[in-house]
């Protein structure tokens, strides 16, 4: 059976009731939404430096950085996975580009 986001969001939920010291998503849940905003970023540049740079093995690393920053940011920010999950099926209703269109202006 392969590995989910579901299976990631659960582990992370397990791990925000341990302790910082036995924990670094505890660690990082305890510091904030900005500091794990901030991860989150950080781990984003370094899968476009290893996407420019054409490191495939980097890119696999580093977008499972991306991927587990982002998911304890939606922790941190009491956003649920289903709903970004419910957000992305939305968009397949209809092409990127129409979807696009039909997006507000600022």
């Amino acid at each position: 059976m392969a590995f989910t986001l579901d299976d990631l969001a659960a582990v992370i939920a397990s791990r925000a009731v341990s302790t910082a010291e036995k924990s670094y998503t505890k660690s990082l849940l305890d510091r904030g939404v900005a500091h794990c905003a901030r991860k989150f970023g950080e781990e984003s540049v370094e899968a476009i430096v290893a996407a420019v740079e054409k490191d495939r093995k980097a890119l696999i690393k580093e977008a499972g950085d991306v991927i587990f920053h982002l998911m304890v940011l939606l922790r941190a920010s009491g956003a649920e996975l289903s709903d970004v999950m419910a957000e992305l099926e939305a968009r397949t209703q209809q092409s990127g580009h129409a979807e696009k269109a039909a997006r507000p202006k600022d």
